[in-house]
């Protein structure tokens, strides 16, 4: 998280240049790196550690093994083999054995390298016709211990394995052996770097920042540091940048992940402590429009659906604003429980709102939405980007009066100029492309709304806590009865006549097919340039049925008339970028083509593989790819195995991480330094229970104990909004 821990001393918001050896150039270089003051130097954590508490003699090198030596230099040579490289070479001995140990092109450390001196070394050993080279990657003088007892022949020297351990492994369980007395032990920090910045230049300035004194000061009282098995914030600092041992470093680590998760939940739970006590409108289920709507259903509602009605009655009945999010797999309803509850706020003579992330989607809500309420006497309203002004005055003006509704539409909704009589409901459709400033605007278009969110991209629960930690959850987990699940094949792109033989076959017989690509570089264009190459092969192949075209660049006009050709049977076969992800039905589409699937998360891939199998017909989707890349193939495996989307979800935050759940970085989700998901979710959950408990205690945080964590949070909560 960014901002996870920030210092209030006055020293560590000092600038740099205030350190010993960071002028200008490197001032720059770490502003760079977003670096900029003794406290983000302080943040900028190692992101791995060497392990030099055991030392190896030169006879025990192996080729390619990088470790450490103690050694006496024997002589020094400097070389010049081409303009631009300078070598530096020194001959070094230990009781074992004789090695080169080489420098690239830093000839100042020449004069720190005398003949008979003893230095520890760090490097990269070469073995070739019976010489060994050193790659010297750091260098230190020996300690006074280390030269004693070599001199004194004592053996000090030591074998034992080198040892690599990244910051997230949690290097506590093999400590690869106790330190040897008087040998040369330290756990050394490997920063994240950039050309013109050493390690050594790292290690050298956050020691000068460690070492000035002062306090870094305490967010948490003794108590709480007992309570909760926690180490001191000085202390953690101190040992996840020069750690002692192992131990240690996994204690300072579990300190500083305990922070990261709690200031988000502390932040989660002062938002949802905001919205139980803000009054908000209490609904009363009078059942004219809730009921009959119910009635004229073509369909029974599911148990799930039922349930889950309850769940959001409940909460719209109370005196306090309802924030509430109801995930469900594709096709499991989520559509007809916001229609209840947005009924049920116009029966209490408020408006709804209901806002979709692309204008496909919106319209479709719509137009599902004006059929199920105009019978009732509803009006419902369609807004988005590029109506003509004369309509788009229309429709806010009808807004404003009552006329409309329900208002149902993209970012257009939130625009200024949109004013709403009485918002008595917003209801948000995949959250997770918009940021929590657009829910926050929503919900600001009127006093304290009952606010509901959708998902149909499954979340896993571990991911659920970290960017909905301020909503109560349902879960739409029964599909409606007689739905046959998608049957899901990957084949190699060698494989592809077979695909078209088999896509012939299932046109012949009247079923509809999506062909969608992947967004190969974060490039709208590469994307259409994609989807235009696939669309042309397609054409060729695919004769005699008509072949269209879809994407994000078209107009809304040009999407529209695409997608009602394609809905209508008029073009059987679809070509699409990834915008057909949410929302779009066509029920006699059977069949879904995923190009290069490998590029695709598994939460995508089966939102994707939701589109089709909305009809009584069985369903296929087809992954190609031409990886032999053997964590891809297994992913996509997975795919073939189950549909079950939320265990998918659950699979793809172990493969790829939370950052690319969606397929996409998520809005709204922090960015950890060193916590991460879901290996910390232990931390996480004691995090929560923690700051969930000091909210129940304190729900402001205006205790003055609390007022250092008050600040933090704040700042915290305003960057949230901001993102």
């Amino acid at each position: 998280m960014q901002d996870s821990i920030r210092m209030t001393q006055d020293n560590t918001s000092m600038k740099l240049d205030m350190l010993k050896g960071i002028g200008p150039k490197r001032r720059q270089l770490l502003e760079r790196m977003g670096v900029s003051t003794m406290e983000d130097l302080l943040l900028h954590y190692p992101r791995r550690y060497e392990d030099r508490t055991r030392l190896l003699t030169l006879g025990e090198l192996q080729d390619g093994q990088v470790a450490t030596c103690l050694v006496s230099i024997a002589s020094v040579t400097e070389q010049r083999p081409r303009a631009g490289l300078h070598l530096l070479k020194a001959g070094v001995r230990d009781e074992s054995g004789a090695a080169v140990a080489t420098w690239f092109n830093q000839p100042f450390l020449k004069a720190r390298l005398t003949a008979g001196k003893l230095i520890v070394l760090t490097g990269k050993a070469r073995r070739q016709y019976g010489r060994l080279e050193i790659m010297v990657q750091d260098m230190e003088p020996a300690d006074e211990d280390d030269e004693r007892g070599v001199a004194a022949g004592s053996g000090l020297i030591g074998a034992g394995e080198d040892r690599t351990v990244g910051v997230g492994e949690g290097g506590a369980s093999n400590t690869g052996g106790e330190q040897e007395k008087g040998g040369y032990g330290k756990i050394i920090a490997v920063y994240p770097s950039s050309a013109g910045l050493q390690q050594k230049f790292f290690r050298q300035a956050i020691a000068q920042v460690l070492d000035t004194g002062y306090p870094l000061g305490e967010y948490h009282s003794d108590e709480f540091l007992d309570e909760y098995d926690l180490l001191g914030r000085q202390a953690a600092m101190e040992a996840v940048h020069r750690p002692q041992s192992w131990e240690d470093l996994e204690r300072a680590r579990e300190r500083i992940i305990f922070d990261e998760f709690y200031f988000l939940q502390l932040s989660l739970a002062l938002m949802r402590g905001k919205e139980v006590r803000e009054q908000g409108i209490p609904h009363k289920v009078l059942g004219y429009l809730t009921d009959d709507w119910i009635r004229r259903l073509p369909f029974a509602l599911t148990g799930a659906q039922e349930r889950v009605i309850g769940e959001i009655r409940e909460d719209m009945e109370k005196p306090y604003a309802m924030a509430r999010l109801v995930q469900g797999d594709v096709g499991s309803g989520k559509t007809a429980v916001a229609a209840w509850a947005l009924l049920l706020t116009v029966e209490n003579g408020c408006q709804g709102a209901m806002m979709a992330p692309t204008e496909i989607l919106a319209q479709q809500h719509y137009e599902t939405l004006s059929a199920w309420f105009s019978p009732l006497g509803v009006s419902v309203g369609f807004f988005a980007g590029g109506a003509p002004q004369s309509e788009a005055r229309r429709l806010r003006d009808a807004l404003a009066s009552g006329a409309i509704q329900v208002a149902v539409g993209t970012h257009a909704l939130i625009q200024e100029k949109v004013v709403f009589q009485r918002l008595g409901l917003a209801v948000i459709d995949e959250q997770h492309r918009f940021g929590v400033r657009q829910r926050g605007l929503l919900q600001e278009k009127g006093d304290h709304p009952d606010t509901l969110i959708m998902s149909a991209t499954p979340i896993p629960r571990t991911l659920a806590m970290t960017v909905y930690g301020d909503l109560d959850v349902s879960k739409l987990d029964e599909m409606p009865p007689g739905r046959k699940p998608v049957k899901t094949l990957c084949i190699l792109e060698k494989a592809r006549d077979k695909l078209y033989r088999f896509l012939h076959g299932q046109l012949s017989m009247g079923d509809q097919a999506f062909v969608v690509c992947p967004l190969i570089e974060e490039s709208e264009v590469m994307d259409i340039q994609n989807a235009e190459e696939v669309y042309r092969l397609m054409c060729d192949k695919m004769k005699p049925h008509k072949v269209g075209l879809l994407h994000g660049r078209m107009s809304a006009g040009e999407k529209e008339s695409v997608m009602s050709a394609f809905a209508e049977g008029r073009i059987p076969i679809l070509v699409s970028t990834t915008v057909v992800e949410v929302g779009v039905n066509v029920p006699a589409a059977t069949v879904m083509v995923i190009e290069n699937s490998e590029r695709f998360g598994l939460a995508q891939l089966h939102q994707l593989r939701g589109r089709v199998g909305r009809g009584e017909g069985q369903a296929y989707c087809i992954l190609v790819t031409n990886t032999d890349e053997p964590l891809a193939l297994q992913r996509l495996k997975l795919m073939t195995e189950t549909n079950d989307g939320f265990l998918l979800a659950e699979e793809d935050l172990v493969l790829r991480g939370p950052g690319e759940i969606f397929g996409a970085r998520q809005h709204g989700l922090p960015e950890f330094r060193l916590a991460k998901l879901p290996e910390d979710m232990i931390a996480m959950e004691k995090a929560r229970q923690a700051a969930f408990a000091l909210v129940h205690d304190d729900p402001t945080l205006e205790k003055p104990q609390h007022e250092r964590l008050r600040r933090m949070i704040d700042r915290l909560m305003e960057d949230m909004v901001k993102g």
